[in-house]
């Protein structure tokens, strides 16, 4: 009985891995390309950690194992040389590299941190007489505001009664704010720095529900429909 084939069992994977180098290219003198790594190295104590680097370099034999001394002091590890006369190189020395391709290292910048929402403010209870309201968002009245009573909102202003006191939206360099009320009796409406008094609100619109807002340095002020 002829016995049954085993398919042969493999001992090992193979995998194909890719890893970044730095290319040193030395441009200056060595003592002075040295000097340089210095100083990067005294700024910067962990930039080269983890990145195994190539070194390019033109030099006799003495002088390249010279150089890769130097920088194994400096905590560089030499992956292996590249574009120098094979006969320069001893058995002691990095292995000679071929057919490397130029890439582009970008250096990652530290992530700026979200800015926060501002909060918004709700108002259940009249804002009475004297009174001072600030938020850095915007700001909801349920109730009415009285006269002599402030509002700063960061963002825009909504008032669901009677706004009798002053009201000043944008604060906060928010040009784009508005301030929105059911009955417009205002002693004065501001928006970024812009403001108009009650003297130089139209009549027309005294009592009504109305909206203001920015156009250009211009305070607009129209009713709701």
């Amino acid at each position: 009985m002829d016995g049954i084939a085993k398919a042969p069992r493999q001992s090992f994977r193979m995998r194909g891995r890719s890893y970044v180098a730095l290319a040193f290219c030395r441009v200056v003198q060595i003592v002075g390309w040295l000097e340089e790594i210095d100083v990067t190295l005294a700024r910067s104590p962990g930039f080269f950690a983890g990145k195994p680097d190539l070194s390019a370099v033109d030099l006799s034999q003495s002088a390249i194992a010279h150089l890769i001394t130097s920088l194994e002091q400096r905590n560089i590890r030499i992956l292996g040389i590249e574009s120098v006369n094979a006969a320069r190189l001893t058995t002691s020395m990095p292995t000679l590299l071929t057919g490397g391709r130029h890439c582009l290292l970008v250096q990652n910048e530290p992530k700026k941190p979200e800015a926060k929402p501002k909060p918004n403010l709700l108002l259940h209870s009249p804002v009475r007489s004297g009174q001072s309201i600030f938020s850095k968002g915007d700001v909801t009245m349920l109730g009415s505001v009285g006269s002599g009573a402030e509002i700063v909102a960061g963002g825009s202003i909504h008032g669901y009664g009677a706004l009798r006191g002053r009201a000043k939206a944008g604060s906060s360099d928010n040009a784009a704010a508005r301030i929105f009320c059911q009955k417009i009796e205002a002693e004065l409406l501001a928006i970024n720095g812009y403001y108009q008094t009650a003297e130089e609100i139209d009549v027309a619109l005294r009592n009504r529900p109305a909206q203001a807002w920015l156009e250009g340095s211009i305070m607009k002020i129209t009713p709701l429909s």
